[in-house]
């Protein structure tokens, strides 16, 4: 088998699993009492110019104004438009910005929680599983409790690409772990460093030379695509398989306030368009990933490399150690969530 072929092929059997969550919302719902229009302004941390601005953030708002029939507009912002990316979650409970479209990890130190609907490595291996653990499970639901306390309500992860390692060095053993200096932060830091490797913190403006000049080795900047984006083909190759977790999650939330005043029709609505981005935004990025993927080998004349299910195997086993050591320091919500993933191992046979 070709690397080619095994990478295609991976890649496929992966994205199959997607296509479920794009029909969600067919059709939006026909409300039919007509109210005053009311206008959010939902800001994200999406660049502008990027396609996933466009065709998932923009595309998230036009569903959601027009499955509305008008009468709840989401009003788009680009980063730093209203207020500082790390500033999101505060201004929304304040009520300065009503909406967000953002990554979980930038509050981890203010709600523990969010690292687990961020998620983590080693455990969801599809979408279909991450939304069994959130959805069916009930782990949303604790979620949103972490959030509340905050002023704001979590309407639902969106699920983005995996986790994908891009190194100089390929990474099929425990052993070739031992001493790798990746590029990486929070938890996922503290996981591989109980596997050996050394973690190293790097700025994302400064990544690409850090990877130059061997300040690190490998580093991971979302799935294939993100580290196509970010030229790591021309400094590394090797991309080593499969991913750290897939998929890795999104979030939408909104200032309580705002949230209670809807009507439930509408809130069904932003529920609906929300969970069906899911659907819209993996199989967009397995596309750019199967390209990425392409490129990397016949273009940049990169390998695909597959780690050994030891390495997988100790990696559950140190992530949900450290699942353990962040539910110790936050059991009314963390230590909740993690008895919930620990409940999802053992029954999806991963532990």
């Amino acid at each position: 088998m070709t690397t080619k072929s095994l990478s295609r092929r991976h890649f496929l059997a992966r994205g199959a699993t997607v296509a479920a969550g794009a029909g969600v919302l067919a059709a939006p719902a026909t409300i039919a009492s007509a109210s005053t229009p009311v206008t959010w302004r939902m800001q994200t941390h999406f660049p502008t110019g990027t396609w996933y601005y466009t065709d998932v953030f923009q595309d998230l708002a036009d569903r959601i104004t027009e499955g509305t029939n008008g009468e709840l507009v989401i009003e788009t912002h680009a980063p730093g438009s209203i207020v500082g990316t790390s500033d999101k979650l505060i201004a929304a409970g304040r009520g300065t910005l009503d909406a967000a479209f953002t990554f979980p990890a930038y509050w981890v130190g203010q709600i523990p929680a969010a690292g687990h609907l961020n998620g983590n490595l080693g455990t969801f291996s599809s979408t279909q599983e991450m939304e069994y653990f959130f959805f069916e499970m009930g782990a949303l639901d604790i979620v949103r409790e972490a959030y509340a306390e905050r002023g704001v309500y979590v309407v639902g992860p969106i699920a983005g690409g995996g986790v994908t390692l891009f190194g100089k060095r390929p990474i099929r053993t425990l052993e070739d772990l031992r001493g790798y200096k990746i590029r990486t932060t929070g938890t996922a830091a503290r996981v591989l460093e109980k596997l050996g490797a050394a973690p190293v913190s790097v700025a994302g403006g400064e990544l690409y030379q850090a990877l130059q000049t061997g300040v690190v080795d490998a580093a991971h900047w979302g799935s294939v695509s993100g580290g196509i984006s970010m030229n790591f083909q021309e400094v590394t190759s090797y991309i080593m398989q499969p991913d750290l977790i897939y998929p890795t999650n999104l979030e939408v939330f909104v200032n309580m306030d705002r949230w209670n005043a809807l009507g439930e029709d509408h809130k069904r609505v932003v529920h609906d368009a929300v969970r069906a981005t899911t659907g819209i935004y993996t199989s967009k990025i397995l596309h750019e990933d199967i390209s990425g993927i392409n490129s990397f080998v016949n273009d940049h004349g990169g390998e695909v490399v597959m780690m050994e299910d030891a390495v997988l195997e100790e990696m559950r086993t140190a992530s949900m150690a450290v699942v353990d050591e962040i539910s110790a320091q936050d059991p009314r919500y963390s230590g909740r969530i993690g008895d919930l993933l620990h409940e999802f191992m053992r029954f999806t046979g991963k532990l």
